[in-house]
């Protein structure tokens, strides 16, 4: 019997291969296959060229006058020209690279052509030729160099074809025909690949964005159930002298939220039955939640517990350890670092230290939760980027201890109160809005690529006074015909040109592993590279002190909030720091968006003003707009208001008791448990 669980081998024509290059993809199953939804659709319905404009795309039906010609240019370059008649009006079609076509057309053959239209020349730049009876819409996929639309659409349509009968409803009835006017799931399914109305697509889009809403927040609500089942938190008495013989020690004063904060935390540590499950999270990068995650430590290891701070990166781990071994030097608290690049043999040495409690606080990344890590009496998990972990892996974390308190810290850029507690559950939310005294806010300035130059005069003040730069490329590393982009190895190569005779230069990019990533970065911090070419990388990434000012190429191919991120990686020190956005945007939205990060430095304006500036978005132009990425199509930015009330759902749904076995439930149920294996990509 046909499942969705099915893997995509029993489609014909998908051998190990293409398995291995659908994988990459996140395809493993039909049900992957179904619910990998196109990023946008291109519309085929026939244009009237007399009201076109230059550079649109266009979808014309004419008669091919005389036979297309082939010619060669290049090495292994072909086009094929021919002219078509439209509405007795002819116009020159080339396309190029397609010498299969030649085959396909003839003299006085009537075609439909889809391609972008040259007013000027009174031609068509040919991008595929359609059947009439093919969809008003096209689906266009994200794909990759081994796995291209040629292959995603068909693949799709085939699955669909053999598996549509048994695609369950998994939306209660009478949620479904009720206020929330959904689609039925198979419905949904075939108007997200296939549309063949604007409106219909639109409501298959808003079906399918609630409906993994919907199986995101229902994997939450069954992961806290399983938590509440398990034996109350024990209360942690800390040491408030020793907690503020600390506070006031440091070499610098608290801002009041800092404060705030603590109390919020401490206060919960101190309260049972719930462990504390909390969010923290600053208006700004830098804005003090570390040394607030110390505090937190601190309280608990005053208690006799043990606490763990995890991070998503070697190198931001050995950080962490290093700042707080600095902290806690000639104090009760013992800090060890527990990595993947641990060597054995110290691996061998330290675990028995932790099991025993005689290590109080591990610094380290996922191997802190790893089998063979056992805890004396774990009170408290700090999880540092919490969103970079998947939900299991936090859980395995916090299943390290008997009722373990997680303190959860992001770094990205803040989202408002609201979206952090619908998108949380049950989580508490903390929010540090105030910066540390000696922290500066960071000059922001937005110049045309015309005026390239000044940033560049700007830099070299910069690197001869002594300071370090960041130069942010667009994510590309190689040449990119499709894509106007300048990539990260041409401008590292351009900046070693102009600097690289009295400075040096690094490169930084998404395609280097792990352990080059570290050792780049390691050498930036070192001082060893002056500056550092280098993409979104560096989003979340070590404090250099030292760096005070941030370029920004192409800074309108960015979201909002990205730029708040990226600007963030400066001013870690006392020093005014500087971040200079090029970019040449082509929209209002664009231009505006501009405008905010130079105006603003408070993430928490700036996630408003990202709310507000998607608002309308999402249409049949573009699905997914630039929220968090741990959803295919759905955005909890830009579509808060489906969040909202798929959250208020999966409450109701997981607040009946055996609500799995209830009639209406059941495809519901069963379908979450098919899916369970993704849950640590959300």
């Amino acid at each position: 019997m046909k499942q969705l669980s099915d893997k995509v081998t029993e489609l014909k024509g998908v051998g190990p291969k293409k398995a291995v290059a659908l994988n990459k993809l996140g395809i493993e199953t039909i049900n992957d296959l179904l619910t990998y939804f196109p990023r946008r659709y291109d519309d085929l319905s026939l244009t009237d060229l007399a009201a076109a404009s230059d550079g649109q795309k266009v979808t014309v039906k004419g008669t091919i006058l005389g036979e297309p010609t082939l010619i060669r240019f290049g090495r292994k370059r072909v086009r094929l020209n021919f002219q078509l008649l439209v509405n007795d009006e002819p116009y020159t079609v080339t396309f190029f690279n397609q010498p299969w076509l030649k085959k396909q057309l003839n003299a006085q053959q009537e075609i439909m052509v889809h391609g972008v239209f040259d007013q000027t020349r009174r031609s068509i730049t040919g991008i595929k030729i359609i059947n009439s009876a093919d969809n008003q819409f096209d689906s266009i996929y994200p794909a990759t160099k081994e796995v291209k639309q040629n292959t995603i659409r068909p693949l799709v349509k085939l699955a669909f074809e053999e598996y549509q009968d048994v695609i369950p409803e998994i939306i209660p009835e009478n949620l479904r025909q009720g206020g929330l006017k959904l689609e039925h799931f198979v419905d949904m399914i075939r108007e997200m690949h296939f549309p063949t109305d604007p409106r219909q697509a639109q409501r298959a889009i808003r079906t399918a964005k609630f409906t993994e809403f919907l199986l995101y927040e229902m994997q939450i609500q069954q992961l806290r159930q399983v938590q509440r089942q398990k034996q109350p938190a024990s209360v942690i008495n800390g040491d408030n002298n020793q907690l503020e013989t600390f506070i006031g020690n440091l070499p610098y004063e608290l801002t009041q939220a800092q404060q705030r904060v603590i109390t919020e935390i401490t206060s919960d540590l101190l309260a049972p039955p719930q462990e504390m499950n909390r969010l923290l999270q600053g208006g700004d990068v830098g804005s003090g939640k570390t040394i607030v995650a110390a505090a937190a430590m601190l309280f608990a290891c005053s208690a006799g517990k043990q606490a763990v701070i995890m991070a998503p990166t070697e190198i931001l781990a050995e950080q962490h350890a290093n700042k707080l071994a600095d902290l806690f030097a000639g104090s009760f608290i013992t800090v060890s670092l527990l990595t993947g690049v641990t060597k054995p043999a110290a691996r061998k040495l330290l675990l028995p230290r932790i099991a025993s409690g005689e290590v109080n606080l591990i610094v380290g990344t996922h191997a802190l939760f790893q089998n063979d890590v056992q805890y004396h009496d774990l009170g408290l998990a700090v999880i540092d980027e919490q969103h970079r972990f998947g939900v299991n892996q936090r859980a395995q974390l916090k299943n390290k201890g008997r009722a373990t308190n997680v303190l959860s810290m992001t770094a990205t850029p803040p989202i408002p109160r609201t979206l952090a507690i619908t998108t949380y559950g049950d989580m508490d939310v903390s929010v540090i809005d105030e910066l540390p005294a000696n922290r500066q806010p960071i000059k922001t300035t937005w110049l045309p690529t015309s005026k390239t130059k000044q940033a560049l005069n700007f830099i070299g003040k910069q690197l001869k006074a002594g300071y370090q730069v960041y130069v942010v490329a667009p994510p590309l590393i190689e040449e990119s015909d499709a894509v106007d982009m300048q990539n990260a190895t041409a401008i590292f190569e351009r900046f070693r040109v102009i600097y690289g005779e009295h400075y040096s230069v690094g490169l930084l990019h998404g395609r280097m592993d792990n352990a080059e990533k570290d050792s780049v970065m390691q050498s930036f911090a070192s001082g060893e590279f002056q500056l550092l070419v280098a993409t979104t990388v560096i989003e979340v990434g070590v404090d250099v002190k030292n760096a005070t000012t941030m370029v920004i190429l192409d800074a309108d191919h960015f979201g909002l909030a990205q730029l708040h991120q990226l600007r963030g990686r400066v001013g870690r020190g006392s020093q005014q720091s500087y971040c200079i956005l090029i970019a040449d945007p082509k929209t209002e939205i664009g231009k505006q968006r501009m405008t905010a990060v130079v105006e603003s430095t408070d993430g928490f304006y700036l996630s408003q003003k990202d709310l507000e500036l998607q608002g309308g978005q999402g249409d049949l132009v573009g699905l997914k707009q630039s929220g968090t990425p741990e959803f295919k199509l759905a955005d909890p930015v830009g579509d808060l208001n489906i969040l909202t009330v798929a959250a208020q759902v999966a409450r109701k749904i997981t607040s009946e008791k055996n609500w799995q076995t209830k009639p209406e439930n059941v495809k519901l149920a069963m379908y979450l448990q098919m899916i369970k294996p993704n849950l640590d990509n959300m």
